[in-house]
């Protein structure tokens, strides 16, 4: 299945650099600048950061690239690991009023989806939804993909092995996770 294309309306309500995000983008050069604007807009579209370029579809980089007049192609030169991307997350974190999800925000989490969510929703999809929702009610960075993981299987141990459907989830999202000891079929 193909990814759906990104219409002009979407563009421009969610990937414009705002004039209080122009400040952040201004002190960046080339690649650099392409990168953290796309990080930063990503974050405020998605409430989460990006794994990739992949999560990128080329209208929106082509879209922001005119935006803060750098060429589309600089993209490919921007650095997903090492001390930049560390620097740009904790200075779009900071902007937005984020903080990095500690062990005690983990643990509060997975509580409030066993107790409030999990019960009354099976759907791992879903499920997953009201966890980003909750995580951005509370200022928090989203867990990263092996601490929702972790999560899970906590969760699964509290509500026991008759729910498939979610780790069937976590089976497909993680196939070396295994839930409660039950695989996904």
């Amino acid at each position: 299945m193909g990814r759906q294309p990104v219409g002009m309306d979407e563009l421009v309500e969610h990937w414009t650099v705002l004039d209080d995000e122009a400040d952040l983008v201004a002190g960046k050069r080339g690649g650099t600048r392409l990168g953290f604007a796309l990080l930063l807009k990503f974050y405020t579209r998605h409430g989460r950061f990006p794994r990739g370029r992949g999560d990128f579809p080329a209208e929106v980089v082509e879209f922001v690239a005119r935006r803060i007049n750098v060429p589309a192609a600089e993209f490919e030169s921007y650095q997903w690991s090492g001390s930049t991307i560390e620097y740009h997350r904790a200075q779009i974190r900071e902007h937005l009023g984020f903080r990095v999800c500690s062990v005690q925000d983990a643990e509060k989490l997975t509580a409030w989806l066993a107790g409030s969510v999990a019960h009354a929703e099976r759907n791992a999809d879903r499920v997953r939804d009201e966890l980003l929702k909750r995580c951005r009610e509370e200022f928090v960075e989203p867990p990263a993909p092996d601490r929702v993981i972790r999560m899970v299987r906590t969760r699964g141990r509290v509500l026991g092995p008759g729910h498939l459907r979610w780790n069937g989830w976590t089976a497909r999202h993680n196939p070396q996770a295994t839930t409660g000891g039950h695989h996904a079929s």
